[in-house]
């Protein structure tokens, strides 16, 4: 259960050196789940950007002055097929390895997902890789369902037949 010293609040602009090393921390941890990764210097987001706009929230989880844990919620337009226009997608999910089991990551996604259902946002998704098995029970414990796979062909395309 989450300390009650665990403050979740919504990120700034001052936060973003260390949101800059928790996206590193994220791409460490996902490299061994995807040999496709760039080799550094890599980035996965456009902080500042979510950080300002209207569409996204980012927040993190705060000790004292410390920051332990982040993520964020941004519209996304579903598509044309389904029957919901926008959605809400969650990412840049981060907890420092010091403070996870202790439901942190639960107190993020709540926050994010209050925001959503006040965007009128009702279908919440996010990605998670199949081999990450850390992860998958953490969103599973949630009440996330695995949704949909997407597989890939590894090697190179001129290697087919």
């Amino acid at each position: 259960m989450m300390g009650k010293s665990i403050q979740i609040r919504e990120a700034t602009l001052k936060d973003l050196p260390t949101l800059l090393q928790f996206e590193q921390g994220i791409i460490q941890a996902e490299r061994p789940f995807d040999p496709t990764i760039r080799p550094d210097p890599v980035n996965y987001y456009d902080l500042e950007v979510l950080l300002s706009s209207e569409e996204s929230l980012v927040v993190v989880a705060e000790t004292g002055s410390q920051l332990v844990a982040s993520g964020y919620v941004r519209i996304k337009k579903a598509r044309s097929y389904l029957d919901h226009e926008d959605y809400a997608y969650l990412g840049f999910m981060y907890t420092h390895p010091d403070y996870r089991g202790q439901g942190i990551n639960a107190a993020v996604i709540d926050r994010l997902r209050a925001w959503a259902l006040k965007k009128g946002l009702k279908e919440i998704r996010l990605t998670v890789y199949d081999e990450n098995v850390v992860a998958l029970k953490a969103y599973e414990k949630y009440g996330f369902k695995k949704h949909i796979i997407e597989m890939r062909l590894p090697g190179q395309t001129n290697d087919v037949p």
